[in-house]
């Protein structure tokens, strides 16, 4: 693996979580599944039984820079890459694959997200050797598919061909969080993954993709490609990053290429979207309650996640199906059904962003 590189992509906001999840320190950030280390912290770490920390990238958002250095101070702050704006994940992972290309223009990189839960590491690691072998002998960008077990809503799906190929699939077509019916005939038909976000490709491949299906976005990067790991770097990304359009790395070139390819994985996967998500994968009590941080009596109610300040005593009764979480500041109480209405709630309140 001396020429994979893992980048691993760590500046969004995680708004759904809100109000644990802010501005000033996204979810990523913060110890989400009560065992004493970031998401951040937890993915590094996964990563690292693949490859040296010197061969992981950080990409996130300058504001964040000082967190990342706090929470991984054994990493390289060259090995750091901050963005000036938000521009999705198309922009900063052509940043990415064009600066490591001067550094290694014949290496493999892998791209995951930094606040997602694998709980099946071993399988994991077999799944990205297999993807990197096939990359290193054809010109193709792979995607990791997670064995759906539910009609998820929240998910976008890949369907894929039956037959396999050194154990990889040909991509058909990608599909946006479909309906419930929609998600149900997916899954009956034995053909369809949920899309993991988790991506492989060699360097070569990556940014022949980028020239051919988002021609903006590599222009602006190859134009400024001299710059990049100079002293000129910064203000190359000031003048120039902002001009990037604002799309994901799905819709600007892996629902538009014919050389996408998926494994089919059991990871233990979950994107920790949502607070539904958390409670889903989240240790419970005998009456179904998540509680994960703080001194809680729940007795009373059932199937809620509750979440205090690790000092503060909680009483919690009568509740059923709810999402009970205390940032000192701000209090929600709010139905689980109802979980992907936060995001908008939140925007009603911008001073506890």
């Amino acid at each position: 693996m001396s020429k994979t590189y893992v980048a691993i992509l760590a500046g969004g906001v995680g708004s759904r979580f809100w109000p644990a999840s802010r501005e000033a320190k996204p979810k990523q950030f913060l110890d989400m599944l009560g065992l004493g280390k970031s998401l951040l912290q937890l993915t590094v770490e996964r990563f690292e039984r693949l490859v040296p920390l010197d061969q992981i990238l950080i990409v996130t958002n300058e504001r964040y820079t000082d967190l990342v250095m706090e929470q991984l101070p054994a990493i390289n702050p060259d090995n750091i890459l901050s963005e000036p704006s938000r521009n999705n994940t198309a922009p900063c992972i052509a940043y990415t694959a064009f600066k490591l290309a001067k550094k290694d223009p014949d290496a493999n990189l892998i791209v995951a997200s930094s606040d997602h839960i694998i709980l099946k590491e071993d399988n994991l690691i077999h799944a990205l050797q297999l993807a990197i072998d096939y990359t290193q002998e054809h010109d193709s960008l792979i995607t990791l598919g997670i064995l759906p077990h539910r009609p998820d809503t929240g998910y976008g799906y890949i369907e894929f061909e039956t037959e396999a190929s050194q154990g990889l699939h040909k991509v058909i077509r990608f599909t946006e969080k479909p309906n419930v019916d929609r998600a149900k005939q997916m899954i009956e038909s034995g053909n369809y993954l949920w899309n993991a976000g988790i991506f492989i490709w060699s360097l070569k491949s990556l940014i022949s993709a980028l020239e051919v299906h988002a021609p903006q976005i590599f222009q602006i990067f190859d134009d400024g490609k001299n710059s990049l790991s100079t002293e000129d770097e910064k203000d190359f990304l000031t003048g120039h990053y902002h001009l990037c359009p604002n799309i994901s790395i799905d819709y600007a070139i892996m629902e538009k290429a014919g050389n996408v390819f998926t494994i089919s994985a059991d990871l233990g996967w979950s994107d920790l979207g949502t607070w539904a998500s958390l409670y889903a994968e989240s240790a419970k009590d005998p009456d179904g309650n998540a509680l994960l941080q703080g001194k809680i009596d729940s007795n009373g109610s059932s199937n809620c996640l509750i979440r205090v300040p690790e000092h503060k005593f909680a009483i919690v009764h009568g509740l059923e199906d709810y999402i009970v979480v205390d940032e000192s500041d701000v209090l929600l109480i709010y139905p689980k059904n109802l979980e992907q209405d936060i995001k908008q709630v939140a925007s009603r309140f911008p001073v506890l962003q």
